[in-house]
């Protein structure tokens, strides 16, 4: 029961390394050409508890919650969805606190915990050429920024800001055209480029430069990921499918549903159910985010959980010395905990059997642990939990 409030939190901090001795699991990591993930196939002894761990069933799949005027139908045709009236009984006050940035120095604190518990000791090392996902780590020449770009993590955002800030964007990108910060934008600057073609100055050049990474609350994350790639519906913000995710969307269909259509599209509750079945994927929209973090191999000099972006973002301008700012949010909402992203997440878990959160829950677990994430029956969710005493 209360499983949110029974993890450790994570965030930036040194450079560690394996230790055997004290191991949580992980899934592989299988993407072509790419090393095996930084936690490697471990045993389950030193994670946080699943969501349910009493014998008797909870009353809801919302977890120790007994009443809720949580919506029971989510929005997937026009628009967004209505506004949920979040009024949860038997479960901790939504508290404003929650909405004050943590520090970097909680941040490091936790960092330094979790990955004692996730099986990593202590090391200076620090190469960004050495990342277990590459592809995904971006060296910005000239503000000297190396910024880790977690998918459906605020990573088209943060890229337009700082192809901004560096020079190579000179015009506001609209929601029909920031895509092209994935493609022609990037490529240049992605550490797999460097690595060909930087010559011995790279090395040095990265592990001197400011580096930071932004996370997201694994619901939230999993849903705006769904929406945005395998959905049938188009919203404001919705980026065209990709060939790759097509085939996730046919192969869903035909795996959890039994029937070869390429024109019909699952279900959410057939996409959770495909992560279960394949142990997540190896598209870079739905893996864990802790697998994509360069960990051991490099450190961070700041973490930003995404539900703060719009506050902590000067930090990293000022470093920068910049003035860029980060679009807002697309529904205008400040409060993280009242936003459309928030709110479908709520809604559509809320809809889930318990059964199936469980096995979510323990290929995302991990993530969780990055930032001690509130769970979706939390009145602060999507907030980190960084005043809960674990």
């Amino acid at each position: 029961k209360q499983w949110y409030q029974r993890r450790v939190a994570i965030t930036a901090g040194s450079s560690y390394i394996f230790d055997p001795n004290n191991i949580i699991p992980t899934k592989p990591d299988t993407i072509d050409e790419e090393p095996s993930s930084n936690l490697g196939d471990i045993e389950s002894k030193t994670i946080p508890t699943k969501p349910y761990t009493t014998d008797e069933e909870p009353t809801s799949n919302l977890g120790d919650v007994e009443s809720s005027t949580i919506p029971t139908k989510p929005d997937t045709t026009d628009g967004e969805p209505e506004q949920i009236q979040n009024t949860i009984t038997d479960a901790p006050a939504i508290d404003n606190m929650y909405l004050e940035q943590p520090s970097q120095q909680w941040i490091r604190e936790q960092f330094d915990k979790a990955y004692r518990l996730l099986g990593y000791k202590k090391t200076e090392l620090r190469s960004w050429l050495t990342c277990p996902i590459l592809k995904q780590q971006f060296y910005f020449k000239n503000i000297k920024t190396v910024f880790t770009a977690l998918p459906k993590s605020g990573n088209s955002n943060w890229k337009e800001a700082l192809l901004n800030a560096d020079g190579r964007l000179t015009k506001k990108l609209d929601s029909t055209t920031v895509n092209k910060v994935h493609g022609a934008l990037s490529n240049t600057i992605r550490m797999t480029w460097w690595k060909k073609t930087g010559g011995n100055w790279i090395d040095k050049a990265t592990r001197e430069a400011f580096s930071f990474a932004v996370v997201r609350n694994p619901w939230t994350r999993l849903v705006s990921g769904y929406k945005d790639k395998i959905a049938e519906y188009d919203e404001p913000g919705t980026f065209k499918a990709t060939q790759l995710t097509k085939d996730i969307r046919i192969k869903i269909v035909q795996e959890i549903r039994g029937v070869h259509n390429i024109k019909l599209y699952p279900t959410f509750e057939e996409f959770l159910l495909y992560l279960i079945k394949h142990k997540t994927t190896d598209n870079v929209h739905f893996r864990p985010q802790h697998e994509m973090l360069c960990i051991p191999q490099a450190s961070y000099d700041y973490v930003i959980p995404l539900e703060y972006s719009n506050v902590m973002q000067k930090d990293v301008w000022k470093h920068i010395t910049t003035s860029v700012s980060l679009m807002e949010s697309y529904d205008g909402v400040s409060d993280p905990r009242q936003q459309s992203s928030a709110l479908r997440a709520k809604d559509w878990f809320s809809k889930i059997k318990p059964e199936i959160i469980e096995q979510v829950y323990d290929l995302f677990r991990a993530d969780f642990v990055l930032m001690n994430y509130s769970n979706f029956s939390d009145p602060n969710f999507p907030l980190p939990l960084h005043h809960t005493e674990l």
